[in-house]
């Protein structure tokens, strides 16, 4: 899992953007200035859209110092489509249907009473333009929601 300091690992998957298109992370680094991933279990639960949603609330902060943010579940890169719609969300959704994303930040976690494996943890990492990571945040308990006001911070810092 990156920790502050580290070298985020860099990655392609569906974008998910009222359309699908693909998404390099590293070349988003190079022309959004930081990035925001906000790793989120699944679409359509209440934790995860109340997430999602406050993240959309708070995007204005993270526009006036121009960095992006990016949810980023296993969910296909459709079904994010319609949870964008839903939810009213500007921002971008990544689909790591796969879940080599998830496996390469080390954030997986599995909900075996449901027969649901390997979904993201909840978390939040921060990457500067040199994928340095910033901001580390990672959540055992899939009901908690990461400090908004430390991610702004952090991005803050960054800009």
């Amino acid at each position: 899992m990156p920790e502050t300091g580290d070298t985020a690992p860099d990655f392609t998957v569906p974008l998910a953007n009222g359309d699908v298109d693909s998404f390099t992370f590293s070349e988003a680094l190079a022309s959004e200035g930081p990035i925001v991933l906000a790793f989120f279990p699944g679409a359509f639960t209440g934790v995860c859209t109340d997430e999602m949603c406050t993240f959309q609330g708070r995007l204005s902060a993270f526009d006036d110092v121009g960095a992006s943010v990016y949810g980023i579940s296993r969910d296909s890169p459709f079904a994010l489509n319609e949870f964008r719609e839903q939810n009213d969300l500007e921002f971008g959704l990544l689909s790591d249907f796969n879940g080599d994303v998830i496996g390469e930040y080390g954030i997986e976690m599995d909900f075996e009473d449901l027969g649901v494996y390997g979904v993201a943890k909840r978390s939040v990492f921060v990457v500067d333009d040199d994928r340095e990571v910033v901001y580390s945040w990672v959540s055992d308990d899939p009901g908690v929601e990461p400090e908004y006001a430390e991610v702004e911070a952090a991005v803050e810092e960054t800009a």
